[in-house]
């Protein structure tokens, strides 16, 4: 009996300049910018851990090193803290970087689109299935249920094929995202066979719309490396993952939980309220906060 690979190593590009968010991100990471009280890179990576994942590969650029240090000791704070006897703050620090997770660095030396940082991985990925985490999508399962990502490694175990996340959209936003169509291959799981990045509105295929949550085989890494570049001279993962569907099949997976677009002044602020209101520390007390100012 053959047994299928698991997902032992999850990529997170983390090289882009967020300009959305000028001037916080002018000096300071996008994927460093705090939920209540954790940066959005440390949700991703958290996730990405909750799947069983150990290995964890960051594709950065200039002006990231805030990432590095973040996922590194802090050998000052913790020594001030043990000092102080502050010992729940100490064990929260060491938390961040568990002693089974392991984290990789990659640059990214140009701006060259998302197909081009995950191709920077490969060199670490290797040949074998790995998770793609984009961090500006603050992604989080049912309560009490499991994460995206864990979900969809359960599903790459079934059908070991590549993955991508899909959430239905309204139509008149189907040209924001990439939207795939296909045939139904069980609960929640589509055979992927069109997929095209932002239609038109009256062109789109479907309103299944990929979110920042992939699983793929190795073989997508050939197809971004042969492709040309698309618009603005960038290279596409969108574009890979397509040329992938002639070689092998690709599935989409109708996630259960929510996705918080935080690469969005909108998202990041309807994830912060939402991710205060259920934080045990301050969940009450903001609660009544918002209560007494709303009304």
């Amino acid at each position: 009996m053959t047994t299928k690979p698991t997902v032992c190593k999850a990529v997170f590009p983390v090289a882009g300049l967020g300009t959305r968010f000028l001037p916080a991100t002018k000096a300071a990471p996008k994927e460093m910018l705090p939920v209540v009280d954790k940066p959005l890179i440390q949700y991703a990576v958290e996730e990405a851990y909750e799947a069983g994942i150990r290995h964890m590969v960051f594709v950065t650029g200039r002006n990231k090193r805030a990432i590095e240090d973040h996922f590194d000791t802090a050998y000052e704070l913790e020594t001030e803290l043990e000092a102080a006897q502050k010992h729940e703050l100490l064990a929260l620090v060491r938390s961040i970087k568990p002693d089974d997770m392991d984290c990789s660095y990659v640059r990214q030396p140009r701006s060259l689109g998302l197909g081009h940082a995950v191709l920077c991985a490969q060199p670490l990925v290797g040949k074998e299935p790995f998770a793609v985490l984009l961090a500006d999508d603050l992604m989080t399962g049912v309560d009490g249920g499991k994460s995206v990502l864990a979900q969809m490694v359960d599903v790459f175990a079934r059908v070991g094929t590549s993955i991508l996340a899909v959430q239905e959209v309204p139509q008149e936003h189907v040209r924001r995202y990439g939207i795939v169509a296909g045939d139904a291959a069980g609960e929640r799981l589509t055979r992927v066979h069109t997929m095209v990045e932002k239609p038109r509105p009256e062109a789109s295929p479907s309103r299944m719309g990929v979110a920042g949550r992939y699983i793929l085989t190795p073989a997508v890494f050939d197809e971004i490396r042969q492709q040309p570049r698309g618009t603005g001279g960038e290279i596409q993962l969108t574009d890979g993952i397509a040329r992938l569907m002639s070689t092998e099949g690709v599935h989409a997976y109708l996630y259960e939980g929510k996705r918080y677009d935080c690469g969005s002044k909108h998202g990041f602020l309807e994830a912060t309220v939402e991710l205060a209101l259920k934080h045990p520390e301050v969940g009450p007390d903001f609660r009544a906060y918002l209560r007494n100012t709303i009304c």
